[in-house]
Formats: structure tokens, C-alpha cells, sequence
């Protein structure tokens, strides 16, 4: 039903080749470190690194309002895809983020929780208003045009298709179902998918938190 594009999960690290010296291993290591201050909490690897997640994005607030990326990710972001309408996994998903968005915060730790549609035919600022309400106090629902869906939807390298015949009112959405969490400063650092559940992801994501400073 679902096309992913080039993301996939992460290989198991390899067994130290036989006879490499301790304090090559150890430089090796602080380098890696170095390039990466993310490394020791990453459980996902994507296809050509971090970096080719993410980007600027235009999109409408559920209050109206037009917002960029720099107005959303003024904190650390889940940053979810979906759309309103949606029958069993968005409602599913958007749940499990705002029960980690809560753990997080009984730690010590404020999240955002995000929710961009997909669907702004019928996805009205109102209409997501009502939808995040419902799911957590801090959720901010984002929508746009559809050229601003379909960019921010690149940038984010999800999949999405709207299965719609004639004047159906009750069509459904096809997307990739990928929560991202969004740094402040760095951007996209990591990926959660449908079977993370909400303890795993806040153990994740503070994991990065703490990495990042």
C-alpha cells in the first residue's frame, strides 16, 4: 500500500577486525564521534545520510496563520504526516507521539508534537484544529495548498496519493507513516516507524536530546 523511499533500518555493527590495535579502534571512534555527535543514539540509517531528510517548508497553521519551518521547529519537533480523515493509522500514530511527548515532558524534556496533512482539499485549518485538539494540548496541526503540501512532503521524502474517484467525498490517502524528530540547529536526526512504541520513541528522542546539547 505504502512506498518507502531509500530508508532503511539499521545493520548490525560488524565484529573489530582481528589484529587492529586498541588505540586504532579508540581514534577511530573519536573521529566517527566527531563527524557524527548523534551516532551512539541512532537506531535507523538513511540512504545517503541525515541530510537528505528535510528542509524549508511553507505550510498554513490551524489557526490560518502562514508559517515556515523556522516559526515550527523552534524546539525539538515530532514531526508527523497525515491526514484527518484517515481511518485507523494516523489517529493511531498521532497518539502514540503525544504519549511520548508526555513521558518526555515527566522527564525533564518539552517536545513538540507536529501534525502536517496531506490531504488540504479537505484538510482546512478548522478542520486540523479540531483534530489536534483532540489528541494533545500542544499539537500544532499544519495544512497548505497543495503545492506547499507537495513540497514540504519532498523535503521530507514522503509518499503520499490521494485514491479519489469522481466527486467521492469519503476518498482515502495513501502516505508513508514515518514520524521525524526535528532539531532545533540540525534539523532531521531521526526517523520512528509504526512499531516504535510511545516508551521507545521518548528514549530515543532524549537520547538525541542530551547528545545535542
Amino acid at each position: 500500500m505504502t512506498r518507502v523511499y531509500a530508508i532503511a533500518s539499521a545493520a548490525l555493527i560488524g565484529a573489530l577486525v582481528l589484529g587492529v590495535g586498541i588505540s586504532v579502534y579508540l581514534g577511530q571512534a573519536q573521529r566517527s564521534a566527531s563527524a557524527d555527535p548523534f551516532g551512539q543514539c541512532r537506531g535507523s540509517v538513511v540512504a545517503g545520510g541525515a541530510g537528505q531528510i528535510g528542509g524549508p517548508f511553507t505550510l498554513v497553521s490551524e489557526t490560518g496563520e502562514t508559517v515556515t519551518d523556522a516559526d515550527v521547529i523552534t524546539e525539538p519537533t515530532l514531526l508527523y504526516f497525515g491526514y484527518t480523515f484517515c481511518p485507523d493509522v494516523c489517529p493511531l500514530d498521532t497518539v502514540r507521539n503525544a504519549e511520548a511527548v508526555d513521558i518526555m515532558e515527566a522527564d525533564g524534556y518539552s517536545v513538540r508534537p507536529v501534525f502536517v496533512s496531506v490531504d488540504p482539499e479537505r484538510d482546512t485549518p478548522e478542520v486540523v484544529q479540531s483534530f489536534t485538539e483532540n489528541i494533545h494540548p500542544r499539537m500544532l496541526g499544519l495544512t497548505g495548498t497543495p503545492e506547499q503540501t507537495d513540497a514540504a512532503a519532498r523535503a521530507y521524502r514522503v509518499y503520499y496519493r490521494i485514491n479519489r474517484e469522481g466527486d467521492d467525498p469519503y476518498y482515502l490517502v495513501d502516505h508513508s507513516a514515518f514520524t521525524y524528530l526535528v532539531l532545533p540547529g540540525h534539523g532531521f536526526v531521526e526517523f520512528f516507524n509504526r512499531e516504535t512504541t510511545p516508551q521507545q520513541m521518548a528514549e530515543r528522542a532524549e537520547c538525541f536530546l542530551n547528545a545535542g546539547g
